[in-house]
């Protein structure tokens, strides 16, 4: 790992600049700058699908000293479009490390700077919000300024873009469930930017785990008999993905249970037929506190979004698209933003946040055992003709701690993967 004092520059839409030095590839990116208040982790942050089409700022000042391993990644490479730290780690010190930070950023082709006043940068964007930015280095670095401003202003907002079909798989992989577990059948996964830890605490909980490509159509999904589907996290504005709303529809007429998480809830909103909107500057983190209305606990949770659900807080709803009733399960304690959604006529619900957190708190990785839960009770409604109760949508069997028997301990073994390893 060497560090040259190449020249580097963030600049940002309202015209601020910020001066640095060079870190990963050099040349130039463009991207919505956002925040990231994540201590640990950041390898699991940039192998995040959702961070597609964003330059990402580490509010922890000192990063990189754990270097990457093979072990970790969320998926199969770096997504974010962009990185900024304020001060590198010139060392590698972690006997899991197989390259530093500086090599895998250059490895995949990620622009990044260091050396940035990273608090004042988090200032701008806490008070402005989220904005377009570029960072330019090594010989873009010497370009006008008000060539370099021109270009990040010509760059394409975040609002708007559907960028599901950038990091999502093209063909159908399949995770058996694990062993020593009851078999729940196959799980119809959406993926629109899916991360690792959550196939893997799927497959712990009993399904046998498909990986579909986001163009998936309802008659594919039909064809491998799913018991449930599951909507992954993902990059994008949820206004821009009508096919995959289309899509969550016929699953929810076809009567199949679901579970959304981030981008998941989000386009389950929109399928029950509320509405959605841009955050001023998102949540991003490993820190993020979450009132669960069910259990009345507080938890600690793992955040990536930019948009959020328009739904009333409190009481019940009906569904504007005639799915029955509704109420917001989870709501976020620092902004009352909607961070979950319950049917309580149909299988469904969804959460806003990221319940596996393999580099981050693992409060709510119950919700895995809830949605097992909920697809054991549709089974059983199924069997003996009953209707489904509303306790089985998505109900609370499981409390948080709760950890059951075989289950549990596979949970055990998979929510712990990855905890404080950078």
């Amino acid at each position: 790992m060497t560090f040259l004092l190449d020249p580097a520059v963030l600049v940002l839409e309202d015209g601020s600049r910020h001066p640095g030095r060079a870190y990963g590839a050099r040349g130039t990116t463009l991207g919505e700058v956002v925040f990231s208040t994540g201590m640990t982790g950041y390898q699991e942050t940039l192998t995040d699908p959702s961070y597609a089409g964003q330059i990402v700022l580490q509010t922890a000042p000192h990063i990189g000293n754990t270097g990457m391993n093979g072990e970790d990644p969320e998926s199969r490479r770096i997504w974010v479009a962009g990185y900024i730290v304020r001060d590198p780690s010139r060392v590698v010190s972690n006997w899991r490390a197989d390259e530093s930070l500086d090599d895998a950023l250059v490895r995949d082709g990620i622009v990044g700077i260091a050396g940035v006043d990273t608090r004042a940068v988090t200032r701008v964007l806490r008070s402005s919000g989220s904005m377009r930015g570029g960072v330019f280095s090594g010989e873009a670095a010497t370009l006008d300024p008000e060539e370099q401003l021109r270009i990040v202003r010509e760059a394409p907002q975040m609002a708007g873009q559907n960028l599901s079909a950038e990091v999502s798989v093209r063909e159908v992989e399949v995770t058996p469930a694990a062993e020593n577990v009851e078999r729940l059948g196959a799980l119809a996964v959406l993926d629109l930017g899916v991360k690792r830890a959550t196939v893997l605490n799927l497959a712990a909980r009993g399904f046998d785990v498909h990986v579909l490509p986001q163009s998936v159509t309802i008659d594919e999904i039909r064809a491998i008999d799913p018991v449930a589907v599951f909507y992954s996290n993902g990059p994008g504005d949820p206004a821009a993905s009508d096919d995959h709303v289309t899509l969550l529809r016929n699953v929810l007429d076809d009567g199949l249970p679901f579970f959304g998480i981030c981008f998941g809830n989000q386009l389950l909103g929109r399928a029950l037929g509320f509405g959605t909107y841009k955050l001023p500057f998102g949540h991003r983190g490993i820190n993020q506190p979450v009132l669960d209305k069910q259990t009345g606990r507080v938890e600690i949770t793992a955040h990536n979004h930019g948009f959020a659900v328009d739904a009333p807080l409190e009481g019940e709803t009906l569904s504007p698209n005639g799915y029955g009733r509704v109420e917001v399960s989870h709501v976020g304690l620092n902004d009352n933003v909607v961070e979950g959604l319950r049917a309580l006529d149909i299988p469904a619900f969804s959460v806003q946040y990221h319940p596996e957190a393999a580099g981050g708190p693992h409060d709510a990785n119950y919700l895995f055992d809830r949605f097992a839960d909920m697809v054991r009770s549709h089974r059983a409604a199924a069997s003996s003709h009953v209707p489904l109760s509303a306790a089985s949508a998505g109900s609370g069997e499981h409390q948080s701690g709760h950890q059951g028997t075989e289950v549990g301990h596979a949970q055990q073994e998979v929510g712990h993967e990855g905890e404080g390893k950078n």
